[in-house]
């Protein structure tokens, strides 16, 4: 990769970290001070209007700074074409509507079907990351590497598919089959900081089905500039589409043979 790449992509890095603190600033201020119970989008999926609002505040930043890049976002839909951002305004809205501090805003932007730069706040924990294609993983100047503990002793992370039952039937053994090879399950409630926390070495692992582009583009970069592994369930590269594994390489390898079982 040549300077000027690796010099544009730190740019770019730079504008998703800003963009991340644009929405985190509307969460932070919100959090703890709206008493509505969110609208509903499907079976345990809500949003509120500091979705909404901090989606308008994140693509206005973006669209100023990267008049020329797309930006599609979970709320408002947008365009995805060969470069574009992803954008989740606020990842984790159950926590956030239960008062649970797990929550996130998530920036990446995705060029030829795979992230290249990103960042993810969670402005509640005061934490954050970011990421650009062959510049590594970073919280605040801290460089992160995964973790290097053996999959026997793993700590892994998952959501359920609360969104669509009717994969639970493909779910459930998988994670059998984690419970049983490793030591221990994390359900946390945000796919963005479930990898991030994997990219820093909390975890070792994340696994979920039925997810979006928003939901991982960021936090499966951050893995992967880790120093871990992201694929689809299948081992191929398909990630953005609704699937995942991710991990260091120990713990990776245990997931995949997990889920192709």
């Amino acid at each position: 990769m040549t300077g000027d790449r690796l010099s544009d992509l730190e740019g770019l890095r730079q504008v998703a970290e800003q963009a991340a603190e644009v929405g985190s600033r509307i969460v932070r201020d919100a959090f703890g001070h709206t008493s509505e119970l969110g609208e509903v989008k499907g079976s345990g999926d809500y949003v509120t209007g500091v979705d909404r609002a901090s989606e308008a505040a994140v693509g206005e930043f973006l669209r100023e700074r990267t008049p020329d890049v797309p930006v599609f976002a979970e709320e408002a839909g947008g365009v995805r074409g060969d470069r574009y951002w992803a954008v989740d305004p606020l990842d984790g809205t159950t926590n956030f509507l239960l008062g649970f501090p797990v929550v996130a805003v998530s920036v990446a932007l995705v060029e030829s079907g795979r992230p290249v730069a990103g960042a993810v706040r969670a402005p509640m924990l005061g934490l954050s990351f970011s990421a650009g294609l062959g510049l590594g993983a970073w919280s605040g100047s801290r460089r992160m590497l995964v973790s290097d503990r053996p999959s026997e002793r793993a700590i892994v992370a998952t959501a359920f598919p609360f969104r669509d039952k009717s994969v639970l039937p493909r779910y459930r053994p998988v994670l059998e089959r984690v419970v049983e090879r490793g030591e221990d399950i994390r359900r946390a409630g945000a796919a963005a900081l479930d990898l991030a926390w994997v990219a820093a070495g909390v975890f070792d692992g994340y696994f979920e089905l039925n997810l979006s582009v928003w939901d991982v583009a960021a936090g499966a970069l951050l893995v992967e500039e880790a120093g871990g592994v992201v694929t689809d369930w299948q081992g191929g590269p398909d990630y953005l589409q609704g699937e995942i594994l991710a991990g260091s390489p120990a713990t990776y390898a245990m997931l995949l043979e997990a889920a192709r079982l």
